[in-house]
């Protein structure tokens, strides 16, 4: 078993070190100094993949995990928990920065990283696996998507979802047939939401009211829904007025807040202009626009997500499908906040910002390697100011914010 000195983190978190022939290889659950025995080599023509085996001695920055699953499990939900604090966010620092040099051709430095105030216990959803046999339920290990381990705790989810999971995992046989999906959710309101997706819709599930019965007899209060792929989930018990618990809405919620603050920030709407607001969800940043006096365009896919936010308020012209499909419904803008999913902007969308030319285009990321790909499908725009923002300590995930002013 060779050793391997690790020299950096490459996206996605795994270690980089150096074969003898100069090959890069990859290994996950490594620290920067780490010096290492590689297991299971998979060599290709230009790089190599590896597991660690034994730790010859351990980098500046390395620290012991705090969560059992991490080294028991080899947990696939973190990548850093081996990282300490500070080195993390460097690390995602540089994810961002490498991404948007690399891919963009845009020349900058790493940018800032706004820190989170917890490390740990700060995820209001977590989405939980369910074996073929439906003896365990939990998440995957690194790199086995074909496997599931029994989760007793993460330790990056909020404590109210864990101790509503300690008292649930109790109750399986309760839990509705062909389970496929477990989905724990912490509202805004402070209320619990247990989602059960199934495959089918053949077989209605009896059981829901007698698992709520259960669980609220243990302390353990939570809304039960039930939800048929293909189907829309159902409230099943304990819901008063049904709060949309499968819509999307970040797991980070404090500092989701603090991202849609700077976005409308950089933004800077003048009072009267016209803004969209794509991707919008649930009506967050459009509700911060309309404060700050623009007149908002929001479009948004998933039809419970914008009956939430007309529901919520403020006014504002709502479009319910896929931006690239409705951009022709819409008024050229002023500006722009653009927040799509982890694939990013369809190319339809940077074609039509590069078209329509507002001022100023505010870009919330994910993903740095969309970003970057997005924003090289823009050349008409100066990259003015990017900053990142640790929404997801312990992985290798990064938010990032791209301000975009149009060129002359």
């Amino acid at each position: 078993m060779m050793p391997v000195r690790i020299l950096r983190l490459a996206a996605g978190g795994d270690g980089i070190g150096k074969l003898p022939d100069g090959r890069t290889v990859f290994v996950p659950r490594t620290a920067p100094g780490d010096l290492v025995e590689l297991q299971a080599v998979r060599e290709h023509k230009r790089f190599a993949r590896a597991r660690p085996g034994r730790l010859l001695e351990p980098g500046a920055d390395r620290v012991e995990p705090r969560c059992p699953h991490y080294v028991r499990d080899q947990c696939g939900g973190c990548q850093l928990q081996h990282l300490a604090p500070d080195a993390q966010r460097e690390a995602r620092r540089g994810f961002a920065g490498d991404a948007i040099r690399r891919l963009a051709r845009r020349d900058i430095p790493d940018p800032s990283i706004v820190p989170s105030t917890r490390v740990y216990d700060y995820r209001t959803k977590i989405t939980l696996a369910v074996d073929p046999g439906g003896r365990r339920i939990g998440l995957h290990p690194h790199d086995r998507p074909d496997q599931v381990f029994d989760l007793q705790w993460c330790h990056i989810t909020v404590p109210e979802l864990m101790e509503l999971w300690q008292v649930a995992r109790g109750l399986r046989p309760l839990f509705p047939p062909r389970l496929q999906q477990v989905i724990l959710r912490l509202d805004r309101a402070g209320a619990r939401h247990l989602v059960f997706r199934v495959s089918g819709a053949e077989e209605a599930w009896s059981d829901a009211a007698r698992l709520h019965s259960e669980l609220e007899r243990r302390g353990a209060l939570a809304t039960i829904w039930w939800q048929p792929e293909p189907g829309a989930a159902r409230a099943m018990a304990g819901a008063g007025e049904a709060y949309p618990a499968t819509v999307f809405e970040q797991v980070h919620p404090e500092m989701g807040d603090v991202v849609r603050e700077f976005a409308v920030e950089a933004l800077a709407p003048a009072a009267g202009s016209h803004v969209w607001d794509l991707y919008a969800g649930i009506g967050e940043t459009t509700a911060l626009l309309v404060g700050a006096g623009a007149v908002v365009e929001s479009v948004e896919s998933d039809r419970r997500a914008v009956a939430e936010a007309e529901a919520r308020g403020p006014a504002a012209r709502r479009h319910t499908g896929r931006v690239e499909d409705v951009l022709g419904e819409l008024k050229s803008p002023d500006g722009v906040i653009t927040n799509p999913p982890r694939t990013g902007m369809d190319e339809r969308v940077a074609a039509a910002l590069e078209q329509r030319g507002p001022a100023r285009v505010v870009y919330v990321s994910c993903d740095p390697a969309t970003l970057a790909r997005d924003l090289a499908r823009v050349p008409g725009y100066r990259l003015t100011a990017v900053r990142c923002f640790d929404l997801f300590p312990q992985t290798a995930h990064v938010e990032t914010v791209a301000v975009l002013e149009r060129a002359s």
